[in-house]
C-alpha cells in the first residue's frame, strides 16, 4: 500500500492530494499476469536465465517529485545559494550543525542523506543528477509518473518497462511461483503486465483470507487457462511465503532497519531474496516529497530532512545487508522520481514543480563512488522555462543500460518502444 507521510503532506499540491486519494490500483494480480505478453509486443527472443547470472533488480519510485537540488546539492555553484536563500544545505566548509558533506569538490549530501556515504565510498554506489524525462515537459504528476513507468511518454501502453522486462525474459527459476512482487497496495504501472507477479503490501503477513486452499484450487482447476495458472500461482506463493522465516531473519554486517513502512517493506524483500525463493524484481514506493511549503531541507523535525534521514537510512540498512562485502549477492537497486523542483525557491519556503532530479543506483555491479550527468548550469539561462534545470540524462539511458548489461536483456526495443538509449557508464 501507498503510505503517505501525514505530517509531511500539509505543503503538497492539490494534484498529488487527489491522485493519492484516488490512487489506481492498476491490474488485479491475477488480470497483470495474464497480460503478461500484450497483443502490441513483437516477436522476441526471450533472454536467457543462464542460470543465476542475472542481478535481482529492486526499483524505488520517489513519488511527489523529489527535490534533487537537495538530495545532492551542487554547493560548488553559488547561484544555488542565491536562488534558495532560506532552504539550501549549508555548504561542507560552513561551521553551521547542519553542513553537508562533500562528495567531490562540487556535489555534497546533507545531513539527512549522510546514511549513503558509506555506500559511496565503497564504490557501489552511483548518483546520476540533472536526470529526468527529456522528451516530455510535463509537470503533472499523474501524466510524468504514467510516463516514467510506462518506459515512454506514451498513454496507450499499459504495460510498466520491468514487466516487460520480466515478460520477455526466462525465470531465474522455472519452478517459482513468484517472480517479482510490487510491495505496494496495488500492482504498480511499473510492474503491470509482469509475469508471476503479485502486489503484496505486507509481505511478512501475506496469507489467503479463506483458509480452504484446496476448495479453491478445486475451483480454478478447470477455468481459462491465464486465470488458471495465475490463481494457481497465487495460492503456491503463499505456500512459498509461509516457508519464509520473517520475524526470525537476522540481517548481514550488523544492518539496522528502522521501524518505518519503507525500512519494513526493504527489510521484507531483502528476507525473500536470502531465502532464494526465485524472486527476481521488486518495487517499492516512498511518497510525500511533493514540497510546495516549509521544505525544511535540513534540521530535525522538518520536512525534507525527516524524509531523507528515513529514506536514506532504509537504503543504507539494505546495502550494509545484502551488498556490502563477499560474498556479495547479485542484487542491484535503481531510485528514480518523476520530476524534480524549481530551483528558485518559492514564497512559501518550499519549491514547485520542475524537471531534472536525481537518481540513485547501489550494488556491487555499480560503478559507485561518483556523480554521472552532464551539468546543464543554474545561471538563468541556462534553465528550462527560466526556472528548472534541464534534463541532460534521460532517465531511460540509466535503466536501459540496466536492463542490458545486468538483467541480460537486448530486448531495447520492447522494454523502451522507440527510444534509442545512451549508456554512460554506470554498472561494470
Amino acid at each position: 500500500m501507498h503510505h503517505p507521510h501525514p505530517h509531511h503532506e500539509a505543503g503538497g499540491c492539490d494534484e498529488y492530494r487527489t491522485l493519492d486519494r484516488r490512487r489506481f490500483v492498476s491490474l488485479s494480480s491475477m488480470s497483470a499476469m495474464a497480460a503478461a505478453m500484450p497483443a502490441w509486443f513483437p516477436e522476441v527472443r526471450l533472454a536467457s536465465s543462464q542460470n543465476s547470472a542475472r542481478d535481482i533488480v529492486v526499483s524505488v519510485f520517489m513519488r511527489g517529485g523529489a527535490d534533487g537540488l537537495t538530495l545532492v546539492a551542487p554547493f560548488g555553484d553559488p547561484l544555488y545559494y542565491a536562488g534558495r536563500p532560506t532552504i539550501a544545505v549549508p555548504r561542507p566548509d560552513a561551521t553551521s550543525p547542519n553542513r553537508g558533506t562533500a562528495l567531490d569538490d562540487f556535489f555534497m549530501l546533507p545531513p539527512g542523506m549522510a546514511a549513503l556515504l558509506p555506500a559511496y565510498r565503497a564504490g557501489q554506489l552511483a548518483i546520476v543528477h540533472a536526470a529526468g524525462q527529456r522528451y516530455t515537459t510535463s509537470r503533472s504528476h499523474f501524466e510524468a509518473e504514467i510516463y516514467l513507468e510506462n518506459g515512454k511518454p506514451d498513454y496507450a501502453i499499459e504495460t510498466g518497462w520491468l514487466a516487460r522486462h520480466l515478460a520477455s525474459s526466462e525465470p531465474l527459476d522455472p519452478s517459482a511461483p513468484l517472480r517479482a512482487i510490487s510491495v505496494t497496495g496495488g500492482t504498480r504501472r511499473t510492474m503491470q503486465g509482469a509475469p508471476r507477479t503479485l502486489p503484496i503490501p505486507n509481505p511478512d503477513s501475506y496469507q489467503l483470507g479463506s483458509p480452504n486452499e484446496l476448495a479453491l484450487q478445486r475451483l480454478f482447476a478447470n477455468a481459462w487457462s491465464p486465470m488458471r495458472n495465475a490463481a494457481l500461482d497465487g495460492l503456491n506463493t503463499v505456500n512459498v511465503m509461509r516457508g519464509v522465516d520473517f520475524p526470525g531473519y537476522r540481517p548481514a554486517n550488523g544492518a539496522q532497519y528502522g521501524d518505518n513502512y519503507f525500512a519494513r517493506s526493504l527489510r521484507s524483500v531483502a528476507t525473500m531474496i536470502r531465502a532464494e525463493i526465485g524472486l527476481e524484481a521488486a518495487h517499492l514506493d516512498y511518497g510525500g516529497w511533493d514540497t510546495h511549503a516549509n521544505q525544511g531541507s535540513v534540521g530535525r523535525g522538518n520536512v525534507m530532512h525527516d524524509l531523507m534521514t528515513e529514506f536514506s537510512g532504509a537504503l543504507a540498512a539494505f546495502w550494509q545487508d545484502i551488498m556490502q562485502g563477499p560474498p556479495s549477492l547479485r542484487v542491484t537497486l535503481v531510485v528514480a522520481t518523476e520530476f524534480g523542483r524549481n530551483v528558485r525557491e518559492n514564497g512559501s519556503m518550499g519549491t514547485d514543480h520542475g524537471r531534472a532530479g536525481v537518481m540513485f543506483v547501489m550494488g556491487p555491479a555499480v560503478r559507485g563512488g561518483r556523480v554521472f550527468g552532464d551539468w546543464p548550469g543554474i545561471a538563468m539561462e541556462l534553465l528550462e522555462d527560466g526556472q528548472d534545470l534541464r534534463v541532460t540524462t534521460d532517465t531511460r539511458d540509466i535503466l536501459a543500460e540496466l536492463v542490458q548489461t545486468r538483467l541480460g536483456n537486448a530486448n531495447q526495443s520492447l522494454v523502451f518502444p522507440n527510444y534509442v538509449p545512451r549508456f554512460r557508464g554506470v554498472f561494470r
